[in-house]
């Protein structure tokens, strides 16, 4: 991968002790305004945007173990200014050049008595946000040291409409709810959405989270279910079980903590902002490192016609993955996922995390022949490693599990966490989790191996340095509608990941169920089948998986879309939308010149018009168009689909009826 550094310059201020100086750095467009300063001794910041003060004055600095304040009685020292500009080029994603553009500021404070210790914060100010992240140098007052609390936050003049979640300790398997800022009485992870008055928007999330604890919020004042009328958010770490929330050794730094300021959904789902915060790729040859639609054995299993464990309906048998493999060359699918096929399952349940093993099939998953066999088919073997939160366990055995999956050919590996606590004692956000995750994916990229992270971590960006964590859960995904009390995914939900946790990364969210109803639960998908097609563009993974058990595509001509569609893009566009109720996307093809497009809708039926402008204007293409058939409904007649091929050109706007919950497909290929 090859960076291009564009400008560069360094010049360093040096200032008088006087803690009441406010430095100013602006964007290299000059739109956006950070500014730091100090009241009462305590370092904050502020943000601005066309002269608009967006963030107001905000605290920083730390409460360190012993009620130590790290926090006040600073003084401004010195501050260093640079400008970067440099472009670089993603191994997979939603495009290809990402440029990286930005004004820096690095403060270096020191504490005006006692042990007169040094605290660096650095700013850098992009075109669309801000970013900024604490130093601790090499010092004599400051070796080891544990983090009490993080006192960051996030103050806003106004009472904002916030996209957020609920923390939850495991998975981050909720949903999103669209609240006042003054409404929210719980801890809350980021990423979070806010909707600005003036139609703008607001990301707040964080990057390059290495060897720390997770950013949650909360309203500062607002816990336990107090309620105040502050609109200020601070930052809640996740502590580990002992109550620190973060061990650490100077010299230190923390994660980045970002905030995108975007005119539109489009400019919001297009900053890289996150990317670019984070480290350039470590990986030399990243050649084995590959975008994959898969198939696999998964769905019959939450649907209970299967079995993980061993018995009469164990899903993971020799028969069925070449039933499978079959299925994938014929079809032009990358691999077929394996679940239940190693050593420790019981009953069917995930359950004594230490029983598993990674390197041992069940007697009735013959490893050899299946490989062999997926490698005559030209298809890859997808593993899965549940650990039952043991990590213990499963970092005893990384080496010798991803040396097997090496072995016979296995590309990606799908690592599970199905435990509220790592180990019975930590939060998977915690640090502890966090050290665990990352092991996880650098061992990994030692061996060829991509990752797909079920109960992880929030992503924050990992994947620029380590593009073998290609995807991951931390959303309430698609295995819902197959077993949920409440009876699956509410149509909006896919209408809110676009614009909030699929900002943080990827989603294996599973697309693609044909087959709506569950004998066995009330659950359902609460889509129609266009919209099960339209989510593989919306939803954004270079790992997807058509979701359902392979007999219930047969004789539905309207699975052609999922084979034909792509897993990576060169471009990427939010062509209209509002969060919550429905969204267009289209996106262009890395390997060809073709255009896919999905539109979704919530519960609600909707008539849209989609304008063709975004296609090249000296072309013609073909338009096969999948899209709710006649009275098509996601509760009544979930499943019609109508199929049209028309030619278009950039001058067309068409009209689209969208059924309830439900959404059209698009192919846009060239006319030869």
């Amino acid at each position: 991968m090859k960076n291009k550094i564009i400008l560069a310059f360094i010049s360093v201020i040096l200032l008088a002790c006087n803690g009441q100086q406010v430095q100013t750095l602006k964007s290299p467009n000059g739109k956006i305004e950070v500014k730091f300063g100090s009241r009462n001794s305590q370092p904050y910041y502020a943000v601005s945007k066309n002269g608009v003060e967006v963030v107001s004055p905000s605290a920083l600095g730390f409460l360190l173990s012993g009620n130590d304040q790290f926090c006040c009685n600073f003084v401004i020292i010195s501050a260093k200014e640079r400008t970067f500009d440099e472009t670089w080029q993603q191994v997979w994603g939603e495009e290809i050049d990402v440029r990286n553009h930005y004004n820096e500021l690095s403060v270096k404070l020191q504490e005006k008595a006692g042990k007169k210790r040094i605290l660096d914060i650095v700013f850098r100010a992009f075109d669309d946000g801000i970013g900024f992240r604490y130093v601790f140098p090499e010092q004599e007052n400051l070796k080891s040291f544990e983090i009490a609390d993080e006192l960051t936050e996030f103050n806003f003049l106004c009472d904002y409409d916030v996209w957020s979640q609920p923390l939850r300790d495991n998975d981050y398997e909720t949903l999103f709810h669209k609240r006042k800022l003054s409404e929210i009485a719980d801890t809350v992870n980021t990423p979070i959405t806010v909707e600005l008055p003036n139609g703008e928007y607001m990301l707040i999330h964080e990057a390059a989270l290495v060897d720390y604890a997770a950013m949650n919020l909360h309203r500062r004042g607002a816990i336990n279910n107090a309620h105040t009328d502050s609109t200020a958010l601070k930052t809640d770490l996740t502590a580990w079980q002992n109550g620190v929330k973060v061990y650490a050794n100077a010299p230190f730094s923390t994660p980045w903590r970002f905030i995108v300021l975007a005119d539109n959904l489009n400019e919001l789902t297009n900053s890289r902002i996150m990317l670019n915060l984070n480290e350039p790729c470590k990986i030399e040859d990243t050649s084995w490192i590959k975008p994959t639609k898969y198939i696999g054995i998964w769905w019959g299993i939450h649907m209970q016609y299967q079995t993980w464990s061993m018995g009469a309906k164990h899903g993971a048998t020799t028969a069925n993955m070449e039933k499978y493999i079959d299925f994938a060359a014929e079809n032009g699918f990358d691999g077929v996922l394996a679940e239940g096929w190693n050593a420790g399952w019981d009953s069917n349940r995930v359950v004594f995390g230490e029983r598993y093993k990674f390197a041992e099939c069940y007697p009735d998953f013959e490893i050899e022949k299946i490989s062999k066999y997926a490698d005559k088919k030209g298809v890859k073997v997808i593993g899965h490693h549940e650990t039952g939160g043991a990590t213990i366990n499963y970092e005893n055995q990384l080496d010798s599990a991803f040396a097997f999956a090496n072995k016979y050919g296995i590309s990606s590996i799908k690592t599970g966490y199905v435990h509220h606590l790592l180990d019975y004692k930590e939060r998977h956000s915690s640090q502890y989790g966090i050290r665990h995750y990352r092991k996880v994916v650098e061992t990994a990229a030692k061996y060829h191996i991509m990752i797909d992270c079920h109960e992880p971590a929030m992503p924050t960006g990992w994947q620029r340095t380590f593009p073998n964590l290609m995807s991951g859960e931390g959303v309430r995904g698609q295995e819902y509608d197959a077993w949920s009390a409440d009876g699956g995914n509410p149509p909006e939900h896919t209408t809110i990941l676009p614009f909030t946790r699929n900002l943080a990364g990827p989603i294996d969210f599973t697309p693609g169920t044909f087959n709506f109803n569950n004998p066995t639960s009330n659950a359902r998908v609460q889509t129609t089948t266009a919209k099960q097609l339209a989510l593989y563009v919306v939803i954004y993974s270079p790992l997807v998986m058509a979701s359902d058990m392979i007999e219930n595509y047969k004789n539905r001509p309207e699975f052609e879309f999922i084979k034909i569609v792509p897993v990576d893009w060169q471009k990427t566009l939010i062509l209209d939308g509002k969060i919550g109720d429905f969204v267009v996307t289209a996106r262009k093809d890395r390997n060809s010149e073709n255009w896919y497009l999905g539109a979704i809708t919530d519960e609600n039926e909707r008539d849209i018009k989609i304008d063709f402008s975004f296609l090249d204007k000296d072309k013609k293409y073909i338009a096969k168009i999948f899209k709710d058939g006649v009275k098509a409904d996601y509760k009544t007649n979930p499943y019609p689909v109508e199929i049209v091929e028309k030619e278009i050109d950039s001058t067309n706007i068409l009209d689209f009826h969208l059924a309830r919950s439900g959404g059209v497909a698009i192919e846009l290929r060239i006319k030869n």
